[in-house]
């Protein structure tokens, strides 16, 4: 309790600013009000008390952001990727400098563990270093040779972009996405979910105090229906890269497709881990149960299918039931919490809905099944285990998006990949056998654009990050990201006299 008092005293420090001097927007460089003056509140999952008054962007205020970042784009496309790669890195250390006041703010914000948020402000950190690193040799291309002809290729910045990031762990994500489109030379017009909007503040405040010049990060705060849409519409800015769910994907491309906007989606999932009898079952249950039920089961790459091999079924769901019953639910800022409360009130309907529906369909529970009354009396729903399920179950099909793991038996390789395969989505997918061919032969036919094999999510940078179906459109990661953020150019010269044809000579 001591070391959770001591860390509800620096949340209350570090949440003080918010609560005095509420959220800005950040647009040409100067933390400004809305236009008209509207604004919100986000409330605290925790205790679902208000933290903070927040701006409430709409179509005025992105078109101001979209204008200040079209007046930058020049001077900033024009900085040499040796001198952006030097500013990245300061706002990486900057990052760094302030991680315990970002993971403190971040938990409170969205409900996260700070198990989990502590590490989630340095990866952002790390994300802005990879991009800082690469940022000399965005530019570079290929040469082609032909017969009398030299062909260069060279990358050069899109433009102005809109960045339209998530609630479920905005920090990092928001690094994903801005670190390239910074370190390729466009400028930014960032609106952060409304649900968490803190750390975005935090982030364009140490970006430009890193000394990024002003209009290059632009901030507006907002709703989809008005903010969000008036930047995938805005003729201004070139690209939206966007994470979220997968119909509102659909929403953006329909909003952006009047100005051949262009997209990177990264969307929604209905991963499975699938688990064959001569797997490693002890890892395999371990990694099963962080992949659901790590950052509350809010997160895109949860492996929320769990397809076990028939004839281990029954013992490896009572191992994974044993471990989600010894999961410690609580305060985010708890050190020893894993399953903090989920982002919002509407958001733990929907999860608990989801449990609900999962009983009407005849599926059992094996562990959780409901909400859980946490401190604060916040949005706590217990880490959840439903087995006797089939995948046509609603409860397999759609994202739930929280705590919750549906198990479906299957008898072999053919039916586990036709299980597998059998939804709407294609993010992740984790498998888990000792038979390498059997591997080889199944990675390449399950539809997913990023696979773990004997592993749960270990991310490497330079790979690319994206999925398939309604999972996704294009790839971040590496120097994927810096195909979406930038057009390839090129430039063919004659090496020698070559016939060219006369008309009308």
């Amino acid at each position: 309790m001591a070391a959770l008092d001591d860390n509800l005293r620096k949340a209350e420090a570090y949440l003080e600013r918010f609560r005095k001097d509420g959220v800005l927007n950040q647009i040409g460089g100067e933390a400004v009000p809305s236009a008209d003056g509207s604004t919100f509140e986000t409330l605290s999952p925790v205790d679902l008390k208000p933290i903070a008054t927040v701006a409430r962007g709409k179509a005025a205020d992105i078109d101001r952001a979209a204008k200040a970042a079209k007046a930058a784009f020049k001077d900033w496309a024009a900085v040499s990727g040796d001198a952006r790669k030097k500013l990245l890195h300061k706002i990486a250390d900057a990052i760094v400098a302030r991680a315990e006041e970002i993971a403190f703010v971040e938990c409170m914000d969205t409900g996260q563990s700070l198990k989990f948020m502590a590490k989630a402000a340095l990866r952002g950190a790390e994300n802005f270093r990879f991009y800082a690193d690469r940022a000399p040799e965005a530019r570079d291309g290929r040469s082609l040779r032909a017969p009398g002809q030299l062909n260069m290729t060279t990358r050069v910045p899109i433009g102005p972009v809109g960045v339209i990031t998530p609630w479920n762990t905005p920090f990092m994500l928001s690094t994903w996405k801005i670190a390239p489109a910074l370190a390729a030379g466009c400028t930014v017009v960032h609106k952060p979910a409304e649900l968490s909007p803190l750390t975005a503040r935090l982030l364009v405040e140490i970006a430009e105090e890193a000394g990024l010049p002003k209009g290059v990060w632009n901030l507006v705060n907002g709703f989809g229906e008005d903010a969000g849409r008036a930047l995938t519409e805005h003729p201004d800015i070139k690209a939206i890269g966007f994470v979220g769910e997968s119909r509102t994907g659909s929403m953006i491309m329909k909003q952006g497709a009047e100005t051949l906007k262009r997209v990177h989606f990264e969307l929604g999932g209905k991963n499975p881990v699938i688990v064959f009898a001569d797997a490693d079952l002890e890892r395999a249950a371990d990694a099963a149960v962080f992949m659901i039920y790590s950052l509350n089961g809010e997160r895109c790459t949860s492996s929320s299918r769990l397809l076990v091999e028939a004839s281990v079924h029954d013992r490896f769901t009572d191992l994974v039931a044993e471990k989600a019953k010894r999961i410690k639910i609580g305060h985010p800022l708890d050190p020893e919490t894993v399953v903090g409360p989920l982002i919002h009130p509407v958001h733990e309907e929907k999860v608990l809905s989801y449990i609900e529906i999962g009983r009407s369909e005849g599926a059992v529970v094996a562990a959780g099944g409901g909400k859980f009354a946490g401190p604060g009396g916040g949005c706590y729903v217990s880490p959840t285990l439903f087995v006797g399920a089939t995948n046509k179950m609603r409860i397999a099909q759609e994202e739930i998006f929280g705590p919750v793991l549906t198990a479906i038996p299957f008898k072999d390789e053919a039916e586990a990949l036709a299980l597998a395969n059998d939804t709407q989505y294609g993010l992740t997918g984790y498998l888990w056998t000792s038979d390498v061919t059997r591997a080889l032969r199944f990675t390449d036919a399950l539809d997913a654009g990023m696979i773990w094999v004997n592993s749960e999510n270990v991310r490497h940078l330079p790979t690319p990050f994206g999925g398939v179906k309604s999972s996704g459109i294009g790839r971040d990661g590496g120097d994927w990201s810096f195909d979406f953020y930038m057009e390839t150019k090129n430039i063919a010269f004659a090496t020698a006299p070559h016939s060219i044809q006369k008309l009308g000579g």
